[in-house]
């Protein structure tokens, strides 16, 4: 999976340099227009010009207007990495053939063994079917028309706001039941789970907003504003439960994020995951956070004093329980922080029991 989130990555910024606002999307929107076809290679370093042959070096500024008059050739134009110079024209790219490729088109199939054999960005513009083909190593992506993105970037966005709302709903209970010292690894596998389930979205829609470019700006702010905090959350929570101090959460939480969706409905799956052993009959097991998560709840609280809290009292109901002096004692917490702290933890409880009362 480690090579599959590379991948992705890799994509989001091939499609973040052909977004639309881009010159090089300006460019190429005016080759699609005038149904003349390109093949356009990004990066001229010797692992591309070694297979290019023929044609003339330009060297000279990029524009839109100067890439879709070069395009009126057959051959390859060429650009720098940072695509700010046209760099060549009408270069004939001869690519090893025994690269394998699944293109059955001449400037397709030559697009794909470049990708693959310079690793840099090829670009495929077709004549007759007026489709956008990006290449980059073994990506293959066709660009989709704007319109399409949008409306998929708006369900998305939907389904962002529905999942959120339930993902609150969910982390409001465990907040309940860590007051009332009633939870089970199934209320907190479940949370975990639906932080996952938010950030699988998350990572549908940014591949959509890179696709979109300046078209996805709005898209962007409501995604932004919905995720705020999710997975610093989804940290959180695992900081407070995970059984096997030899994984960071930040550890914990990529591997969940590894696994197919199916294994994501398993919850005693997930409860593995944080170092528990056993069937599903382990998800009925009381636990008892260390209070990491409900102790960032209390305002201009340091995350070193956190730290101490829970290195001296172990649990979060030690920590409630514990008097004015016994907090006084801990390294970094004067009187007035611990009559800060207990004041915290109470009307952080009072809003939890308002918020539970009111949906």
């Amino acid at each position: 999976m480690v090579k599959d989130e590379k991948v992705e990555a890799e994509l989001l910024q091939v499609l973040r340099k052909v977004a639309p606002g881009t010159p090089l999307r300006d460019g190429m929107e005016n080759i699609l227009r005038a149904k003349t076809g390109a093949l356009i290679v990004i990066g001229d370093g010797p692992e591309v010009m070694n297979i290019a042959e023929g044609g003339f070096l330009i060297d000279a500024d990029f524009t839109p207007a100067a890439m879709y008059e070069l395009a009126k050739m057959d051959g390859a134009i060429i650009l720098s990495e940072d695509t700010k110079k046209i760099i060549a024209a009408n270069k004939q790219l001869i690519p090893d053939l025994l690269i394998p490729s699944s293109e059955t088109g001449i400037r397709h199939r030559t697009a794909e063994r470049v990708a693959r054999q310079s690793g840099a960005l090829v670009i495929s513009i077709s004549q007759r079917r007026g489709v956008i083909t990006l290449y980059k190593d073994t990506i293959k992506y066709v660009l989709r028309d704007i319109g399409v993105i949008l409306a998929k970037a708006n369900q998305a966005i939907q389904t962002l706001e529905k999942y959120r709302s339930v993902l609150d709903r969910v982390v409001l209970e465990l907040s309940n039941l860590e007051f009332l010292d009633a939870v089970t690894l199934y209320d907190v596998t479940k949370a975990i789970q639906r932080v996952e389930m938010v950030m699988r979205v998350v990572k549908e829609i940014e591949r959509y907003t890179s696709e979109l470019g300046t078209e996805g700006r709005l898209i962007t702010m409501q995604m932004e504003e919905l995720v705020s905090n999710v997975e610093d959350e989804g940290l959180l929570i695992i900081q407070d439960y995970a059984a096997d101090a030899d994984k960071s959460p930040e550890n914990i939480l990529n591997m969940i994020s590894s696994w197919p969706a199916e294994d994501l409905l398993d919850f005693a799956l997930i409860a593995r995951a944080l170092g528990y052993s056993g069937g599903q009959s382990i998800l009925e097991q009381n636990v008892t956070p260390r209070g990491y998560r409900v102790l960032r709840k209390i305002p201009r609280l340091p995350v070193p004093v956190i730290e101490n809290l829970v290195d001296t009292f172990g649990t979060l109901q030690n920590i409630m329980a514990a008097s004015i002096e016994q907090l006084d004692d801990v390294e970094g917490i004067g009187e007035v922080r611990a009559r800060s702290i207990k004041d915290g933890l109470h009307r952080y409880r009072d809003k939890i029991l308002q918020d539970r009362n009111t949906t």
